[in-house]
């Protein structure tokens, strides 16, 4: 790839990172439960005609919760490869790759608690 163009390179990283979305997307059971709550976050945000700071929050939780679990995946994955047989200190990274989704996907419940109950609680 060193005699392409710096347009091609930066497609071709594009095109990576698609591949490896749609590859967590595809593969990851708890991607396809962050897909669905997401979906009905953008629905309830739609519906409740939120403003663009709430908008804007809600984006950021997703966003941080759907890279947190790209990431370990990436970290599984990569464990696995270098050491296929169960390890302790495999299983712990694993552990604690698993463990920062938990702490990203709890920080954006409750903002998505802080945000969404009150325009819920005036809807209702």
């Amino acid at each position: 790839m060193s005699n392409s163009s710096p347009v091609q390179r930066r497609l071709a990283s594009f095109r990576h990172a698609f591949r490896g979305l749609f590859m967590v997307v595809r593969t990851q059971p708890n991607a396809w439960f962050h897909v669905f709550a997401s979906l009905v976050v953008i629905g309830l945000a739609t519906w409740l005609r939120l403003g663009a700071i709430e908008w804007c929050l809600l984006i950021l939780s997703i966003a941080a919760v759907s890279s947190a679990e790209a990431m370990n995946t990436g970290i599984e994955k990569l464990a696995d490869a270098v050491h296929p047989d169960p390890h302790p200190l495999v299983g712990q990274a694993k552990d604690a790759a698993a463990a920062g989704v938990l702490l990203v996907a709890g920080g954006a419940l409750v903002v998505g608690v802080l945000v969404l109950g009150p325009a819920l609680e005036k809807a209702l």
